[in-house]
């Protein structure tokens, strides 16, 4: 008797076909401030989009997207070798049960573990997209901890298979550098993107009391010392006539924490203000007259692309990811990393001179137009996808 076979329930079978896309991230509030638009982009593509990542209380909010939602425990000190094994065995699991079609790991930290588990469990369709290196990597770093970083590269990353996105050419330059993959199989593609329409030009406000902004994270690698240190430079020249605010959050998860306590004990009050997490920047941006950002280094700073794109004049460091968002006397000045006084020459220089503020927040929006749009992040990246894919 011959078998009769059952077409497929027509409700489910262009779910089968569905092509799976595993985003793998530390924690689920940075891939909503960097990649939630690229998934809800491939959700709209017809893609199955998973989010594999620590809960710290996101979760529903992301299933009501039509995001999947794995819970994976990282440790982002990464001091409990244990746990770091349990995290790659989670993550083996389930690469093995979904064998999904693209797995794209974000920060150096998934990248790694993710790595292991993918070679463990045969995938090779595998985007390392590392935005940036680093506390471990800037400049006079190279103890014990480093070498072993590298040496873990070395190991996780090197695929014939496997592809990298890189947000400055100084990452660009130092992965090449690793011979982990061939060279065409590594991209740049310049930060995670700003929404024009969200995020649009708006005159600063004019007041008699100027705002420089510093949005980040309070943390010693995004130069919250020389921030602080270039205000009290300044205070006697302008203590009433500029604010200093710092807008973000003490991440005491993070290496180069930066204590609350001691962040207090430094403020200045009607001068060097801090205002913690803000959930919607943009009208921060719009309040502010000077975005700063003294970092060390970056892959390429969610906060200047879209300081760039509300049109307003920046001075940041002339490191990896902060130069790709400056052209020094176009829209801003790039001043030595750790270098309080230049820091507070080139804010001075800012505060002073209002025609030039004006003509730099101009610049910073055609820049953001050209470079740093979402929607040709996301093309770029689905053109990535796309080749990895046809060829796999």
């Amino acid at each position: 008797m011959s078998k009769v076979s059952c077409p497929k329930n027509p409700l489910t079978a262009d779910y089968d076909k569905m092509k799976k896309l595993f985003f793998v991230t530390n924690v689920d509030w940075f891939f909503i401030s960097h990649r939630l638009p690229l998934a809800l982009n491939a959700i709209q593509q017809g893609y199955e989009v998973y989010l594999l990542s620590r809960d710290t209380g996101r979760k529903q909010f992301l299933q009501g997207k039509g995001i999947r939602f794995i819970d994976i425990p990282f440790d982002r000190s990464g001091s409990n070798p244990l746990h770091e094994l349990k995290c790659i065995f989670q993550l083996y699991t389930n690469y093995k049960k979904y064998r999904p079609d693209i797995i794209h790991h974000v920060t150096l930290k998934a990248a790694l573990l993710g790595s292991v588990a993918a070679k463990l469990s045969g995938q090779h369709n595998v985007v390392n997209a590392i935005s940036g290196l680093g506390y471990n990597f800037t400049n006079g770093r190279n103890g014990i901890l480093q070498k072993l970083i590298r040496t873990l590269i070395r190991i996780a990353f090197r695929s014939k298979s496997f592809s990298f996105i890189l947000q400055n050419p100084d990452d660009v330059e130092m992965i090449k550098g690793f011979d982990l993959v061939p060279s065409s199989h590594i991209f740049l593609i310049k930060g995670s993107g700003v929404d024009l329409n969200e995020f649009v030009f708006s005159q600063a406000p004019g007041k008699t009391q100027l705002k420089v902004l510093f949005p980040a994270r309070i943390l010693l690698d995004k130069g919250v010392m020389e921030f602080i240190d270039a205000a009290k430079l300044l205070q006697e020249r302008f203590i009433g006539k500029v604010k200093f605010i710092l807008a973000g959050d003490c991440d005491k998860e993070n290496l180069a924490v930066f204590g609350e306590e001691k962040l207090r004990s430094l403020l200045v009050d009607d001068y060097i203000e801090w205002i913690g997490y803000q959930a919607q920047m943009f009208p921060i941006y719009t309040d502010s007259d000077i975005v700063v950002l003294p970092s060390y280094r970056e892959g390429l700073p969610k906060s200047l692309i879209e300081a760039c794109a509300v049109g307003r004049p920046i001075v940041t460091t002339d490191v990896p990811g902060c130069r790709e968002c400056v052209k020094s006397g176009y829209n801003g000045y790039l001043v030595p990393a750790k270098d309080s006084r230049a820091l507070a020459d080139a804010i001075g220089l800012l505060i002073e001179d209002d025609a030039k503020r004006k003509e730099f927040g101009r610049n910073s929006r055609l820049l953001a137009e050209e470079e740093f749009s979402i929607d040709k992040v996301v093309r770029q990246t689905f053109d990535i996808y796309q080749s990895i894919i046809r060829i796999s």
